[in-house]
C-alpha cells in the first residue's frame, strides 16, 4: 500500500491527466459532482471534494446522456451511412464510491451481455477506476444491505482518506499498469507503519493503522445509520404475479410527481431513447439519450403506449428493480443503497418504501424469518 500527503493532490490530479481524461468530483456552489478534470478554477485541485458524496452517479462516464451512434447520408439516389467511431481514450475515474462501483457491475450485466454494446464495451475497457472508501456516511445510505461494505470501493485501485493522507492500493492489472505508470511523478511513499489486517472484498494485506482505523470508523458509523437494519425479502421476486397484482401500486404512485428526478440520479438506471435528428441538407444524425420509464412516453409505439397510467409506470420502475433484473440475474437487484432517491425525491417516494410496502403486504415485512435478506 502507497500513501500521498493531501498536499500532493494537485501533482496527482496533473499525473493522471497525462494517462488519459480525469473524471472527478469537485464542489462548486454547495453541490459536489463529478465533472472533467481540466485545470480551471472549479474543476481543479482546490475544488476536488473527496469528502461528500456526489449528488448524481458517475454512470455517465460509461453511459453518457447523449451518445452519437450513426450518421445518414443522402445524394440523390443513394444513401450513405457512417457509424460514429468506437471511444479509445483512456479515462481515470477517480473518487468513486463502493455504490456506485456496484453500479458500473450492474451496468456491465446490462450492457455486455450478449451481444454487448460495442460503445459500451469501448469505454468500459479503457476505464480505470480509482475507488474510494467512505468517510462521513449519508443518513440515507443503505449499502450494505446488497452485502457492500462502504470501507471497501472495490475499484482498480481502492482510496482511503485517512489520517491527512491518501492511501493507494492497486487491486487489478488496470490499478498496477496506472501505479506503474505514474512513475516518479507523484511522490508516493510505502506505508510501511502497518499492521497485519484484511480489508472487506480484499486479500489479505498489511493495513496502515490509520486506514485500519478509518474503516472501523465507517463500520461504527453505518451501525448508527436508520437503515442499518434494512433487508430487501428475496421472496418479492419469487411471486412476480402476486407483486404485479399487489394493490399498493396505486396508492404509492397516487403521490409521485412522475418528475423523473430519481431515474437520472441513480447509479443503475440504464433506459435510452434512440433518435434521428436532421443536422444539415442530406444528413441525419442517429444518437441514444437517456430516458426514463416514468415518462408518458417511453417505450411509445404506433399503436400507443402499453403502459398508459402513472400507476402502471411506476410499478414498471420498482418491478424492474425489485423482481424482473434479480429474476434474469441470480438475484441481483438493480439496486446498490446509494441512498440518492431517498435525497432526491421531492415527495419522499423511494425503492424503500416501496419494497416495504410490497413485501408486507405479500406477508414478508422486513427481512426474513431468519433475519437474513436476499440481496447480493
Amino acid at each position: 500500500m502507497l500513501k500521498l500527503e493531501l498536499r500532493h493532490l494537485g501533482a496527482l490530479l496533473d499525473a493522471l491527466a497525462g494517462q488519459g481524461k480525469v473524471y472527478a468530483p469537485f464542489r462548486q456552489g454547495g453541490r459536489t459532482d463529478f465533472a472533467w478534470y481540466d485545470g480551471t478554477a472549479g474543476r481543479d485541485a482546490a475544488a476536488l471534494d473527496l469528502e461528500h458524496h456526489t449528488a448524481r452517479a458517475p454512470k455517465d462516464v460509461l453511459f453518457p446522456q447523449v451518445e452519437d451512434l450513426l450518421r445518414f447520408r443522402q445524394q440523390g439516389k443513394k444513401l450513405g451511412l457512417e457509424a460514429a467511431p468506437l471511444p479509445t481514450e483512456s479515462v481515470v475515474a477517480f473518487g468513486v464510491r463502493g455504490c456506485d462501483t456496484a453500479g458500473f457491475a450492474i451496468l456491465d450485466k446490462v450492457f455486455l451481455q450478449d451481444p454487448a454494446d460495442l460503445y459500451y464495451r469501448a469505454r468500459r475497457d479503457s476505464l480505470t477506476v480509482l475507488g474510494l472508501a467512505c468517510g462521513e456516511l449519508e443518513e440515507t445510505c443503505f449499502c450494505r444491505t446488497f452485502g457492500l461494505d462502504p470501507a471497501a470501493p472495490g475499484g482498480d485501485v481502492d482510496l482511503w482518506l485517512a489520517g491527512g493522507a491518501l492511501y493507494w492500493q492497486a487491486r487489478t492489472d488496470k490499478g498496477r499498469r496506472l501505479t506503474e505508470a505514474l512513475g516518479a511523478a507523484v511522490p508516493f511513499t510505502d506505508a510501511a507503519d502497518t499492521t497485519a489486517d484484511t480489508a472487506a472484498g480484499a486479500a489479505a494485506d498489511a493495513v496502515p493503522p490509520a486506514v485500519a482505523a478509518q474503516r472501523d470508523a465507517v463500520h461504527a458509523s453505518y451501525d448508527r445509520l436508520p437503515l442499518a437494519e434494512l433487508r430487501f425479502d428475496d421472496r418479492l421476486y419469487h411471486h412476480e404475479r402476486e407483486a404485479f397484482r399487489s394493490p399498493v401500486w396505486e396508492s404509492l404512485a397516487a403521490t409521485c410527481l412522475t418528475c423523473r428526478t430519481c431515474t437520472y440520479v441513480c447509479p443503475t438506471c440504464h433506459c435510452f431513447d434512440v433518435r434521428d435528428e436532421k443536422t444539415a441538407p442530406g444528413t441525419t444524425e442517429r444518437y441514444r439519450c437517456w430516458d426514463s420509464c416514468m415518462d408518458r412516453d417511453f417505450t411509445q409505439m404506433p399503436h400507443g403506449n402499453p403502459r398508459k397510467g402513472k400507476t402502471e409506470r411506476f410499478r414498471q420502475r420498482y418491478l424492474h428493480k425489485l423482481v424482473y433484473f434479480p429474476e434474469d440475474h441470480g438475484g441481483t437487484y438493480a439496486c446498490t443503497g446509494c441512498g440518492r432517491c431517498l435525497q432526491a425525491c421531492p415527495v419522499s417516494l423511494n425503492i424503500v418504501k416501496v419494497e416495504q410496502a410490497l413485501a408486507a403486504d405479500l406477508g414478508a415485512v422486513g427481512a426474513a424469518p431468519d433475519g437474513k435478506g436476499g440481496a447480493q
